[in-house]
Parts: structure tokens; C-alpha cells; sequence
């Protein structure tokens, strides 16, 4: 390949829930398009964010964690999202925690042998370990257990090794012109990212089981000059989980949507208007009619 000739490729980001996709998505890009928080399975959709520079555009593909259990119809969504990017994209960037090498890890170790796509490991949370001595024998031995292109430590929280990353994946991508706009930083819609602000916020402020048996579905957006419209639903699956998605005298719900207003009116540098309802639909994460209705179809790039 000639020096100096651009480079453009699609570069997935794999590995089991809660190692720090969504974070990393979100550092490299150097903007938040992909939500996160401590719970594991967040994401729930196959998410681009891109990122141009002199010399490549970098497409990353934010993916579901994939996990062996597939207790309904999301879940297999989920694990059929991320399983189709690493077939189709030109690397994959699997990510595990320092120090912790899991049976979900083997899993998705598993479906990468069989991709044939070049790999990058890169070992998260460097920054969270407590014994560092501990560190370089656990580098050593993950990196025997595929022929990984590189071995990688970072923290995606933190930014470390960031750069040295990008270095690599620049040089791994294949010599092509840029696919999109250079000024555009993701392929979802501000009526998608809106959606997921809200659901965001409610799985940081909620329990264990309610974050995982809502969605957020936008009725309505309306863009003018200076101002933002927006109406959403909130479906949960029982009556009992929408008293809880309230709260007392609609405390926690007030909360979730001033925090979400606050981040949108930030993304957009426009004043919003944001109205929530709370509504029940019984059955919708088992049921495939729900899922396709409420975005739940399959994603293609």
C-alpha cells in the first residue's frame, strides 16, 4: 500500500457485557453517541461512531456484550447484532477487564476464531488494577490464547494507550476513500440518541431488575431554529414497574427526564422541551411484532 494513501475501514468492538465498548465508542470518537452505565447489557443496538482524520476514517461498530443466556426474543437480537459485526467488519477490537478472564469471555473468543478478521485485544480498566504485579503475567497469558494481531492495554475511562490504538488501527485498515460525510460522527438520528438519553438515565437511577424489561419509544420530535419538542413513552412490562419508573409523586421519572433534557440540550445547543408518559406493554421483549415496532429490526451497514 503507498505511503500516505487514505484509509477507511469499519472496526467492531466485541466482548462480553460491561468491559467498556460504549465508553470507548465514546472516547474515540470524542463525543457521546453510545449510553452507558454499570449494568451490563446497556446497549442493545449495533451503534456506529465515526471518527476522520487526515489520513483515515476509523467507523467503529458499538455492539450488544454478547452472553450465553437467551432468556427471550431481545437477548437473541442482542447476541444476533453483535454476531453479525464481526463478520462483517474489517477488525475487531475484543475487549476484556485487566484481570479477569471469564467463561462469557470464551464465548466470544469462540465466534471470533471462526470471523477470520484480524484481532486486536485490548485489556480494559488498567487504571482500576490494584496490583499492578499482577498485570503483566495476566498480559502474557491472554495474549497465548489466539494469534491476536496486538495485545493492547488501555482504559477507555481514562484515555490511556488511546493514541497508540488509533496508531494501530490506522495502519490496519484497507487503502479506500471515506464512506461518510468527514464532519459526521455517527449514523443515528438525534431522535434515536434522545431515546437513548432517556433510558440511560433511567437505568443509572433504577433497581436491577426494571432497567431491563423497558424501552423508550419517541412519539414525537420537532426541530425548529432555536427549540426541541420532544414526547416519549416509556413501556415497561408490568403495572407494577411503572409506579416503580415514576417513583413518589413522579419523583425519579422528574429526575430521569431533567437529567436527559439537560444532555440534549447540550448536544444541540437548543433549549428542549421534553414530556414523558409511562405505559405498560405486556410481553414486548418476547414479542417480535413489539420489538420491530419499537426499533427493534435488524441492523445493517
Amino acid at each position: 500500500m503507498a505511503e500516505g494513501e487514505f484509509r477507511c475501514g469499519y472496526i467492531g468492538l466485541v466482548g462480553r457485557p460491561n468491559v467498556g465498548k460504549s465508553t470507548l465508542l465514546n472516547r474515540m470518537v470524542g463525543q457521546k453517541i453510545s449510553i452507558t452505565s454499570r449494568k451490563p447489557q446497556t446497549t442493545r443496538h449495533r451503534i456506529l461512531g465515526i471518527k476522520t482524520t487526515d489520513t483515515a476514517q476509523m467507523i467503529f461498530v458499538d455492539t450488544p456484550g454478547l452472553h450465553k443466556a437467551e432468556k427471550n426474543r431481545m437477548n437473541r437480537f442482542m447476541n444476533k447484532a453483535a454476531l453479525t459485526t464481526i463478520q462483517d467488519v474489517d477488525l475487531i477490537l475484543f475487549m476484556i477487564d485487566a484481570g479477569k478472564w471469564t467463561g462469557e469471555d470464551d464465548t466470544v473468543l469462540d465466534y471470533i476464531r471462526r470471523s477470520r478478521r484480524p484481532v486486536i485485544l485490548l485489556i480494559n480498566k488498567v487504571d482500576r488494577s490494584k496490583d499492578k504485579a499482577t498485570l503483566l503475567p495476566f498480559i502474557r497469558e491472554v495474549s497465548e490464547k489466539y494469534a491476536f494481531t496486538d495485545v493492547i492495554p488501555i482504559s477507555a475511562r481514562q484515555g490511556d494507550n488511546l493514541e497508540v490504538l488509533e496508531e494501530k488501527i490506522t495502519a490496519m485498515l484497507p487503502a479506500s476513500p471515506p464512506i461518510f460525510d468527514p464532519e459526521q460522527v455517527t449514523d443515528r438520528s438525534m431522535r434515536f440518541i434522545a431515546a437513548e438519553s432517556i433510558r440511560e438515565k433511567l437505568m443509572r437511577g433504577l433497581g436491577q431488575e426494571v432497567p431491563y424489561q423497558l424501552t423508550v419509544e419517541i412519539e414525537r420530535y420537532r426541530e425548529e431554529k432555536n427549540f426541541i419538542q420532544i414526547n416519549a413513552v416509556i413501556w415497561v412490562e408490568r403495572d407494577n414497574q411503572k409506579a416503580i419508573v415514576i417513583g413518589k409523586q413522579g419523583s425519579r421519572l422528574k429526575e430521569a427526564g431533567t437529567q436527559a433534557r439537560k444532555e440534549l440540550e447540550k448536544m444541540t445547543d437548543k433549549k428542549v422541551n421534553l414530556e414523558l408518559w409511562v405505559k405498560v406493554r405486556s410481553g414486548w421483549l418476547d414479542d417480535e411484532r413489539s420489538l420491530r415496532s419499537l426499533g427493534y429490526a435488524d441492523d445493517e451497514f
